[in-house]
C-alpha cells in the first residue's frame, strides 16, 4: 500500500504524512518507520552510487515497513536522480508502504523528474495499491499571520470572495 498526499504548501501534508506513519507504526508495533525529504533521499542515493555501495543503500531504504518522503516536486531532479528514484520505489514496490507527500499533480511529475517515462513507471507502481489524498485549502502559516493582521492579501478566489470569517479551528 501506498499513500500519496497532493496539495499546496502549507495545508498539513507532512503533519497528515507523519501521523499516519505514527498511526501505521503504532498498529505494527516493531516495524521500523522512516520519515526524510526527497531531496535528501536523493543525495544520499547519488552519494552511495559515486562510492559504490548503492545495492546496499537501496537494501537498507527497503527495510523500513513504512518510508515517508516528504516534499516531492519541490525541487526537479536530473535524469540520474530519477533513475534511481525509480529504482528505490521499484524495490519497495509490493514489498512496504510508501507515503508520499507532493505539492504537484501528477501531470507535472513528468516535468519534476526530467522523464514522463520514469514518471510513469513510477506512478504506476505507487498508485497500484495506493490510497490518495487530494488536499485543498490555504496554508495554515499564511492563515495564521493573515488572522494576526500581519498578512491582507488574500491567497485565494475564494478568499476574495467570501465575506464570513474563517472557522476556528479546534484543539483537538
Amino acid at each position: 500500500m501506498s499513500v500519496v498526499l497532493l496539495g499546496p504548501p502549507g495545508v498539513g501534508k507532512t503533519h497528515l504524512a507523519v501521523a499516519l506513519a505514527v498511526a501505521v507504526k503504532a498498529a505494527e508495533a516493531g516495524h521500523q518507520v522512516l520519515f526524510m525529504t526527497l531531496d535528501r533521499l536523493v543525495s544520499t542515493l547519488v552519494r552511495s552510487r559515486q562510492e559504490d555501495r548503492l545495492d546496499r543503500q537501496l537494501q537498507q531504504l527497503t527495510y523500513p515497513k513504512v518510508l515517508v518522503l516528504d516534499e516531492m516536486g519541490y525541487l526537479p531532479m536530473t535524469r540520474e536522480e530519477a533513475s534511481l528514484f525509480f529504482r528505490l520505489i521499484n524495490r519497495r514496490y509490493e514489498r512496504a508502504s510508501t507515503i508520499l507527500a507532493s505539492n504537484k499533480s501528477f501531470m507535472d511529475w513528468g516535468e519534476i523528474l526530467g522523464d514522463q517515462v520514469i514518471a510513469t513507471a513510477i506512478l504506476d507502481r505507487l498508485l497500484h495499491h495506493s490510497t490518495t489524498l487530494n488536499i485543498k485549502g490555504e496554508s495554515y502559516r499564511l492563515k495564521d499571520k493573515r488572522r494576526a493582521g500581519l498578512v491582507n492579501t488574500p491567497t485565494t478566489k475564494e478568499d476574495e470572495t467570501s465575506h464570513e470569517p474563517d472557522p476556528v479551528p479546534s484543539s483537538d
